[in-house]
């Protein structure tokens, strides 16, 4: 009876003195102010020190589900910046138009979607502010075996794309076609620098054609698209040979110009082209989530046991809190705020040995000892993580938000406690 009223008056208080006498500036609402409150984030702070070992276990295990989360979205938000990148600088520039027949996908297409340049566009074409690409299906015979390729015309001279064309410039007596093609190709069809072997192709009339190639260059790059079955030559000499003058499958536009509607053409916009990569990433993002919410669910799990096996002990400081002043809600906030200072602390513990290694991952990154072209995605040989402040922040604040949470499951009980019980240590 005498703890009841105690608690339903609040005539003592650890937070004052004097009863009644005690100055009500210092309160709100729920019964602790400015002083109140700052008492409750020091108890809680000392008690969560005061656990000893079990505190610094939970820290550890968030500490490294802090870090790992920043460090895997961070590499996957650096592959799919470097992704886009790479194929903007290798095969897109600006975006392309595409013949409105043309299929990527479909060699059927090849034949039918090869058309003349459009008229409007040909002062960008001068002006090198559009490059035509010819596209042709043929086969090469390296080491007395049939490979099939694609032959893929461009200007010598064109500065859009970071593909070495200028290598394609023949040389005064030559006979042979020059061609270049990425590394990959080349160690497909086991061909090296100079190395001269036969041509077949079919032109626009269905008739084969046979020619000798030299490999002029080997260039290194991490699209596939760029690279996988492709033979680059001159775009003049491939119009040539499957006579087709003037005449491309698709069009790469400068970002000097602005995108404009062309007949029986459709632009497709860097966003367009890129959006399977994304869409890959997005993937990728989603089946590492699993990993790290396993960390998370482990974290947590140990921070809810805690939580629930030190409110068990404690009742008899419970019924004490509460028989002093305190009311079982502050009580409650007591015990959440002590929870979530394992988030806290796990950044502290988390920065200490986390920021050498994202530093690390950011600036030397990790290298891979397979090419990118091998998995058929745009993907260099070091992978670089993209860690921004912003990253970090909703990291942090997600997972406070999930400490705190898991913090005030248990920490409800002590609501429904009796002061009695509790200082006898029978509330629960």
């Amino acid at each position: 009876m005498i703890m009841n009223s105690i608690d339903e008056t609040n005539s003592y208080s650890p937070l004052g003195a004097g009863g009644n006498n005690i100055d009500k500036t210092q309160y709100n609402s729920s019964g602790l102010g400015r002083k109140g409150s700052l008492f409750l984030f020091k108890t809680a702070f000392k008690s969560l020190i005061g656990n000893g070992l079990k505190t610094w276990l939970n820290v550890s295990v968030l500490s490294v589900s802090f870090v790992l989360i920043v460090l895997l979205q961070g590499l996957l938000k650096g592959w799919s910046e470097q992704a886009v990148e790479d194929t903007v600088r290798w095969e897109i520039a600006d975006g392309q138009y595409w013949q409105e027949g043309y299929d990527p996908y479909d060699p059927f297409s090849l034949d039918s979607s090869a058309v003349a340049i459009p008229a409007e566009l040909q002062e960008d074409l001068n002006l090198h502010n559009i490059e035509p690409v010819l596209v042709s299906q043929a086969s090469i015979y390296p080491g007395g075996r049939m490979m099939g390729v694609l032959l893929r015309g461009i200007r010598p001279d064109q500065k859009l794309l970071k593909i070495p064309a200028e290598l394609l410039k023949a040389n005064e007596g030559e006979t042979e076609i020059p061609v270049i093609l990425g590394a990959y190709m080349a160690r497909q069809a086991g061909l090296k620098l100079n190395d001269i072997t036969t041509l077949r192709w079919r032109d626009k009339n269905g008739t084969f054609e046979a020619a000798d190639i030299r490999v002029v260059g080997i260039f290194k790059t991490s699209v596939p698209s760029v690279d996988n079955g492709s033979l680059w030559i001159p775009l003049d000499k491939l119009q040539s040979m499957t006579l087709r003058e003037n005449a491309a499958h698709l069009l790469i536009k400068s970002p000097e110009i602005e995108a404009k509607q062309v007949a029986g053409w459709n632009f497709k916009s860097v966003e367009d082209l890129t959006a399977s990569t994304m869409l890959l990433v997005e993937t990728k993002s989603m089946g590492t989530s699993l990993l790290y919410v396993i960390f998370l669910l482990l974290a947590m799990l140990a921070i809810f046991d805690t939580q629930t096996l030190s409110i068990f002990r404690r009742q008899r400081e419970i019924g004490t809190l509460v028989a002093m002043g305190m009311t079982p809600r502050q009580v409650m906030w007591h015990f959440t705020l002590e929870g979530t200072f394992n988030s806290l602390l796990s950044f502290v513990v988390g920065a200490i040995w986390g920021t050498p290694l994202l530093w690390y991952m950011v600036n030397k990154g990790i290298t891979f000892n397979i090419d990118a072209s091998e998995i058929g995605v745009a993907m260099g040989d070091t992978m670089y993580a993209s860690v921004t402040p912003g990253l970090v922040f909703a990291t942090m604040l997600f997972i406070i938000v999930i400490t705190a949470g898991v913090s005030y499951l248990p920490a409800r009980k002590i609501a429904k406690m009796n002061p009695t019980e509790a200082i006898r240590g029978k509330a629960i």
